[in-house]
């Protein structure tokens, strides 16, 4: 999160990435960054013990939720 808000700070359209689980951190990152509204894509947690289709299918939902963050 600090790091797409960083560099979106500096122009560049960024989108983070975060699990479910961290989404509270996530959250609360952002406001510290001064980015209370900050969108970014939450896939599923946990990912470390995803099968590899199951980190496709949450990599493609990044994805479509980054698209429509972008577009928005």
């Amino acid at each position: 999160m600090h790091d797409a808000i960083t560099v979106e700070k500096l122009g560049v359209p960024s989108i983070g990435v975060m699990t479910s689980q961290f989404v509270s951190a996530a959250d609360l990152m952002a406001r510290t960054l001064g980015a209370e509204d900050y969108r970014y894509a939450v896939i599923q947690h946990p990912i470390s013990s995803a099968t590899e289709a199951a980190l496709a299918e949450q990599a493609w939902a990044a994805i479509q939720s980054g698209l429509g963050i972008l577009t928005a």
